[in-house]
């Protein structure tokens, strides 16, 4: 599986970041192809002190050509477009692949 993580620093309005994300952002992103799910939190706490980001978003895909082929796609062009008019300066895509460790 490969994954796609954003990880979104807290933002000057977390009230109108939170409320365009959910009506606006990720009604976009669920429409890009060969995703196979995705997820979002904004209840991010750290371990031993504050955390330094407001929001996480997480996509699965089930290899790394269907997700480069995802956001090359129209849908994808469109969520990469819509990626200004919300995210705080900071924003950090990072994206892998996982593993299973052996039992």
């Amino acid at each position: 599986m490969h994954k796609l993580v954003v990880l979104y620093p807290q933002p000057p309005d977390p009230a109108g970041f939170e409320s365009y994300y959910r009506s606006t952002h990720l009604p976009l992103a669920s429409r890009m192809p060969g995703m196979l799910d995705h997820r979002f939190s904004t209840a991010i706490s750290a371990q031993g002190g504050a955390s330094p980001y407001f929001a996480v978003y997480e996509a699965d895909f089930p290899d790394r050509a269907t997700m480069a082929a995802a956001l090359s796609s129209p849908e994808g062009r469109a969520v990469a477009a819509d990626v200004p008019n919300y995210a705080p300066e900071g924003t950090l895509v990072l994206d892998y692949e996982t593993e299973t460790p052996p039992e």
